[in-house]
């Protein structure tokens, strides 16, 4: 299949409004990249540094972008102290040192003192598990105020939390996984492993502190007064307990260091045939213009997969298979940017029936034998209920379709491009079925169900509640507790939301879909794939 002709109504307008909510994911990137404003850069300045993703700039090669993730993490959280922790006051993502692709953390000095509230450490750890996942060295660039301490019981014992950081070092190292720290500050009391546990640590002069506890914890428990950087400067680490390796005498200077010891590691090589790459045929817009504003309009995504694919080619499996039942998922094969890519992908309505969830949960099963990577695009409101489909057994099917993406070794990627709703979500691989990456559109809606149908539904129940209790319904209340639910589950569903919460990796303007989408894939292809296994199917 090639690029389609465009003859749908609406393309201009569909083109215009996706271009206006853009604006918004750019207006985001804005307030991640700079929390305080110039006040807060001016400061950092009088101290001797730089914002930390200037430093990044510094780090990775020339001529190559940064690929930041979860930007617009920790936005609209309201903690009781605060509304928004700007970007999770953590900036993580991939670059390229010396062409080998690194993954990132980095703490923002400007959001709380680079302090760990929850969703902090939500993100320090997704991060790692990208980078665990996939197979890369990882570099911290530590500058934080440690737990946020008022927080202190949703920061420090759990799994999930602040201690996990340091398991998650030592066992990446352990497994080859180079830790690199660059600190550029305050690395106090469990943040200090951030330095002792790197497999090399580097400490600035007069800039970088690490201690188990600092002068103020000092004084009042052994009574013995200490300065900073007596205690745990640069110094102290790298000349006399040893728990640093390399003194600098600057940022910059700490960044050459940082480059120096990167380029001794070993070239990377993707696990797969990649062949020159091809552009799409259809124009850089066309996405703009053939996915309707509207997220719960019918789409067709052999459109969508034509902006994506080399040469906009697609191998469609098993095209002719129950016309209007079996077509709401689409199967088959493209090259993204040179790369042999599986497709799964949401169709028309997108709501998954018997004969769609069987073709899907087939493709996986031979993508995972051939060993191809998997992109999930999501666009499904659900599965299809009623007796019709329970007897021909949708239940069954459709837990295929979650058992083979959960079993599927191969890497996966879902793009969520409209609804993403219910047990679909499962289905079409989402969070909860460990992804190497999920990256959002402004089109996406992440949620139980859609904001009309869980309003119906619960007033429904409301009306029906009050009827067994003998009570007769005030229907202008129940009018508005509908519009309430309405507007819950919708501003729950919203991109964004979901983003500030890491239930995915970044929401994308849809011109970059591309580039961002093969460059995951890349970074997932530094492993080699492993064999599936899928267990007790039911065929």
């Amino acid at each position: 299949m090639n690029a389609m002709p465009e003859k749908s109504k609406g393309y201009e307008s569909n083109h215009e409004h996706w271009l206006a909510e853009e604006e918004k994911i750019y207006d985001l990137w804005e307030r991640a990249e700079n929390p305080g404003g110039q006040k807060q850069i001016d400061r950092l300045k009088s101290q001797g540094k730089k914002p930390v993703r200037e430093l990044i700039r510094l780090l990775i090669d020339v001529d190559t972008e940064f690929f930041e993730l979860s930007r617009g993490a920790g936005f609209g959280i309201n903690y009781e102290t605060t509304k928004d922790v700007p970007s999770a006051g953590v900036v993580t993502g991939l670059g390229k040192v010396h062409g080998k692709w690194v993954m990132i953390i980095a703490n923002d000095s400007r959001v709380k003192a680079g302090a760990y509230f929850p969703i902090n450490c939500k993100k320090h750890l997704r991060a790692q598990d990208i980078a665990d996942q996939c197979g890369l060295p990882c570099i911290y660039i530590g500058d934080s105020a440690g737990g946020f301490l008022p927080m202190q019981d949703r920061v420090f014992p759990g799994q999930g939390q602040f201690g996990r950081f340091f398991y998650n070092m030592s066992r990446m190292s352990a497994k080859g996984l180079k830790q690199y720290t660059l600190s550029t500050g305050g690395n106090t009391a469990g943040g200090a492993y951030i330095v002792y546990l790197a497999c090399e640590s580097i400490m600035i002069d007069k800039l970088s502190y690490s201690f188990l506890g600092g002068p103020p914890m000092v004084k009042a428990a052994i009574g013995e007064e200490v300065t900073m950087e007596a205690l745990g400067g640069a110094r102290v680490h790298t000349g006399i307990s040893g728990g640093a390796d390399h003194f600098v005498r600057s940022q910059d200077e700490g960044i050459e260091k940082l480059r120096e010891l990167l380029s001794h590691d070993p070239m990377q090589k993707l696990y797969i045939d990649r062949r020159p790459e091809e552009p799409p045929r259809v124009a850089s817009d066309h996405l703009y213009k053939v996915l309707p504003t509207d997220p719960y309009r019918g789409i067709k995504v052999r459109e969508v997969i034509a902006a994506i694919a080399d040469d906009s080619h697609f191998t469609e499996y098993k095209q002719n298979y129950s016309p209007g039942r079996g077509d709401t998922i689409v199967c088959g094969k493209i090259r993204l940017k040179g790369l042999p890519i599986g497709i799964v992908a949401s169709n028309s309505i997108g709501v998954i029936f018997v004969e769609a969830a069987r073709k899907a949960a087939e493709w996986v099963i031979r993508c995972c034998t051939q060993k191809i990577p998997i992109l999930y695009i999501q666009n499904s409101p659900g599965y299809m209920i009623g007796t019709k489909e329970e007897y021909a057994g949708i239940g069954k099917y459709g837990s295929n379709l979650v058992r083979v993406g959960a079993c599927a070794n191969v890497p996966k990627i879902q793009w969520v491009i409209g609804p993403d709703h219910g047990a679909a979500n499962y289905g079409m691989c989402g969070r909860a079925y460990d992804p190497n990456f999920i990256f959002n559109t402004m089109r996406g809606r992440t949620s139980v169900m859609s904001g009309s149908t869980a309003g119906h539904i619960l007033t429904t129940l409301e009306r029906a509640n009050a009827k067994k209790r003998g009570q007769d319904m005030d229907e202008n209340k129940l009018k508005d507790f509908e519009k309430m639910m309405v507007g819950k589950y919708t501003n729950e569903a919203h991109p964004f939301y979901t983003e500030a919460r890491l239930y995915h990796d970044g929401t994308l303007p849809f011109k970059v879909c591309r580039d961002a989408l093969a460059t995951a894939f890349e970074v997932s292809l530094l492993k080699p794939i492993q064999e599936s296994h899928f267990g007790n199917l039911k065929f």
